[in-house]
């Protein structure tokens, strides 16, 4: 590809962001995320793609929002790697599998199912989606410092929003359902968008990656007749993902 003054997608060049980075989905979410860093300031803007870069702990950091689904959060990465970003932390939100999952909960992901086609061209499908250590680790320490329920395990990555909650609509509705059954007695926490493709793409480029959802529902409690509250604020979610990053940077200038 051409040699370009700023990547492609995400309009930043050397410079313009930090090594460590937050990656939502909703470029909504942004503003919020860079309020909680000192200093942001809005750096560049186009497409599913906003970008913020302030400082925590005096240490460069920023958030890139990267839209729905792998294919926009694989470009994100690759861009941001480009520019010297090598920490990411996925925030974002996902639906409970697991029936202990509630909404409201936090969920730290430790891999992914590859239920998804990014990943497929970083990699061959047995190689596994597998979250960083230290950055899961992290995630797991700042949601128990905050007191909030988390629940460490795999997730399944999905690229079809529908193709989970309306199954049997779809023409291989045998083979999504007959899969759906095989995530729950394995225990798969939750299913979202993006978090395999992300581990994978990290892996290639050799970059820390994890990732922590805010559940807003669980579909398997409903289904049990289970209580539940539906539960759409993430804010709890981005603390997380923000205070797990002051831990990184902390244990990265200790050595």
């Amino acid at each position: 590809m051409q040699e370009l003054e700023r990547q492609f997608h995400i309009r930043c060049g050397p410079g313009d962001v930090g090594r460590y980075c937050i990656l939502p989905g909703d470029p909504g979410r942004c503003g919020a995320i860079a309020a909680l860093f000192d200093g942001a300031a809005l750096v560049a803007q186009n497409r599913e793609f906003t970008v913020y870069t302030g400082t925590l702990l005096g240490e460069r950091v920023s958030v890139c929002s990267t839209g729905i689904g792998g294919p926009s959060a694989a470009i994100a990465m690759e861009e941001l790697c480009e520019i010297g970003a090598d920490t990411f932390v996925r925030v974002g939100t996902c639906g409970g599998i697991d029936l202990s999952v509630r909404s409201g909960d936090i969920v730290v992901a430790t891999g992914a199912v590859r239920q998804e086609g990014t990943s497929r061209e970083y990699a061959p499908i047995e190689f596994p989606a597998v979250a960083d250590l230290d950055v899961t680790n992290a995630l797991v320490a700042a949601a128990k410092a905050m007191g909030k329920t988390v629940h460490a395990g795999v997730v399944q990555a999905k690229d079809s929003f529908y193709g989970q909650h309306s199954p049997g609509r779809m023409p291989v509705s045998g083979e999504l359902q007959y899969k759906w059954e095989a995530w729950k007695r394995l225990g798969v926490k939750a299913s979202e968008m993006e978090s395999a493709a992300l581990f994978v793409v990290a892996a290639s480029r050799g970059v820390r990656c994890g990732a922590c959802f805010h559940v807003i529902w669980n579909q398997e409690r409903e289904a049990a007749g289970l209580d539940q509250d539906m539960s759409e604020d993430t804010s709890a979610a981005v603390k997380v993902g923000v205070e797990a990053l002051k831990l990184l940077i902390a244990e990265d200038r200790a050595g």
